[in-house]
Order: structure tokens, then C-alpha cells, then sequence
């Protein structure tokens, strides 16, 4: 069962790359890529805290990985974006940007709605026990973190983007959550809300940010995970009473370590397979140049 649940956190840093990749990659070379990823880097990063590693013999603290799952994926998208590249006509000249909208918003509330739901799981697994005690308070953490995140972001989206953007607020649940992953079993209840407001501040600017430098990311997930991940992990040390400067460098040389292998193997992807799809796939749609088949038929040509 140990083995089952450290798994899907292993393949959550390989999700949070494929969010920042979307619309682009060609699948297969995004399935070699990750399953490197996965099957080396992780470990390596996860074995310095949760393996009895140096970052545990420091007493460094990641409870459920803020740092260790989220920043890992996160800067691993960031080195898989920049090999990549933007999407076409996202960018365009005279430094505007072109918004490139998803899809369906009611989907992805839904979607962000069930992670918030996964992540009792996530945080409250962590515990490794039936403790009822520690159970129920990782819970509230998560909880009150969340809902603090979600509701900063939609105020600074309000206050920045004149209006209460529903994708900031979805990433804004999402950032609470990740920043209070690492300290979800030590940070005090009202600690946590504190935490998870920041969290919803950081991710806006986060997003804007990385847009303005054209680092194309359609979900925010380097935001989200990245950006928040090491937030997370610096709050221990402020309110979970870790050690600020352990945290530091802890969050930092799992970072740092997920960007460069994470560079290295989508170079070395796209150097022997190829990254990227073709302009034609792109524009036409990867259902239909990666998969052969319409993502919704009923909107097609297909259907007159």
C-alpha cells in the first residue's frame, strides 16, 4: 500500500508537467520524457528527505511535498516549456499577448474541485495512519488553506485585472494547497490561512509574470507548483517551527536539481525523437494529429 501511494505521488510531478506542455507535444516524446522523469530524477530528489537522505539528517520538513512533488514538477515544467517553446501565435509582436482561452471553464471547476477533494488524500495519507487526531487536523489545514488561497486570488485578480478571474481563482485553490502541503501537520489552523492567502497572492503575479517573460504555461502549473511549492516549504520554517535556512536550501537544491535533469531530458528527447508537433497538428488539434479522432465530433465537420 506504501508503495501504491508514494507512486501517485510520483506520477503527480509527471501531470503537472503535461498541464504546462499542453496543445504541443507530440505524446509520445512527452511519455518518454516523463517516464525518465519519473523513474530517475524523483527518486533521487524524494530520497534525500523521505529516503533518510541528507535533507532528513538536516531536518529539513516536507510533510507531503510541497517540495518534493509540487516544486519538483514544477521547475521540471519550466526546463520542459523552455526546450519547447510557446505555442504559435501566442506571442505576438510589440510584446502583446494573445489570449488563448480554454476550452470549457465549467470542466475545469470541476476538475479543480476534484483535486481539492484527491488532496484529503494526499495531505491526509501523509499522516501514514489511522490517527484520528492527526488526521483531522491535516484536513482543516488543507481546507482552510485552500479556501483562503482561492478567495486572495480572486481579490487581486478583481484588483489587477478589473475583474474576479475564474481561472486565477481555480489556481488560487490550487496554490493554498500546494503551499500547505509541506507543513499541513505542524502549521497552527489560522497559521494555515495565512499561508494559503499568500499562496493565492503569489500565484496571480506569478502567472502574469511568467506570460509577460513569454514562458507559455496554458494551466500556471509552474506557477501553481513551482512558484507556490517553495512557498510552501519556506512556511514551515516560519510557522511550523522549522528551520528557515534548512527549508531554504532544501526547497532550492530539489528545484534546481528537477529544472537541469528535467532540461537535459527533453533536450535529449527532442535531439533523438523530436518535441514538437507540426504547425498543421497544432493548429488542427492533437486529438486529431496525435490521436486520429475528434475530441468532440458533434461540433465538426463530420457531423453536417
Amino acid at each position: 500500500s506504501d508503495f501504491i501511494f508514494q507512486a501517485m505521488f510520483a506520477a503527480t510531478a509527471a501531470t503537472i508537467i503535461s498541464g504546462a506542455v499542453a496543445e504541443r507535444i507530440k505524446l509520445g516524446s512527452f511519455m518518454i520524457g516523463a517516464t525518465i522523469i519519473v523513474f530517475i530524477g524523483y527518486p533521487i530528489t524524494g530520497s534525500w528527505e523521505w529516503g533518510t537522505g541528507w535533507l532528513d539528517r538536516m531536518d529539513f520538513a516536507d510533510f507531503a511535498g510541497s517540495s518534493l512533488v509540487h516544486a519538483f514538477g514544477g521547475f521540471s515544467a519550466l526546463a520542459a516549456v523552455i526546450v519547447l517553446g510557446p505555442r504559435r501565435g501566442k506571442y505576438l509582436e510589440g510584446g502583446k499577448i494573445r489570449p488563448i482561452l480554454g476550452h470549457s471553464m465549467p470542466l475545469a471547476t470541476i476538475g479543480v474541485f476534484l483535486l481539492f477533494l484527491g488532496w484529503f488524500g494526499f495531505n491526509g495519507g501523509s499522516v501514514l495512519s489511522a490517527d484520528a487526531a492527526g488526521v483531522s487536523f491535516v484536513f482543516v489545514t488543507t481546507a482552510m488553506a485552500a479556501c483562503a488561497g482561492g478567495l486572495a486570488s480572486i481579490f487581486i485578480s478583481w484588483i489587477v485585472l478589473k475583474k474576479p478571474d475564474l481561472s486565477m481563482a481555480l489556481n488560487g485553490i490550487l496554490a493554498g494547497l500546494v503551499g500547505i502541503t509541506a507543513g499541513a501537520d505542524v502549521i497552527p489552523v489560522w497559521s494555515s490561512v495565512i499561508v494559503g492567502l499568500i499562496a493565492g497572492v503569489l500565484v496571480v503575479f506569478a502567472i502574469l509574470f511568467f506570460d509577460k517573460v513569454k514562458i507559455d504555461d496554458p494551466v500556471g502549473a509552474i506557477s501553481v507548483h513551482g512558484i507556490c511549492g517553495i512557498w510552501g516549504t519556506l512556511a514551515v520554517g516560519i510557522f511550523g517551527g522549522g528551520i528557515f535556512g534548512v527549508q531554504l536550501l532544501g526547497t532550492l537544491s530539489i528545484s534546481a536539481f528537477a529544472f537541469v535533469f528535467s532540461y537535459i531530458t527533453f533536450t535529449l528527447v527532442k535531439m533523438v525523437c523530436g518535441l514538437r508537433v507540426t504547425e498543421e497538428e497544432e493548429f488542427g488539434g492533437l486529438d486529431i494529429g496525435e490521436h486520429g479522432q475528434e475530441a468532440y465530433p458533434d461540433f465538426g465537420p463530420a457531423s453536417h
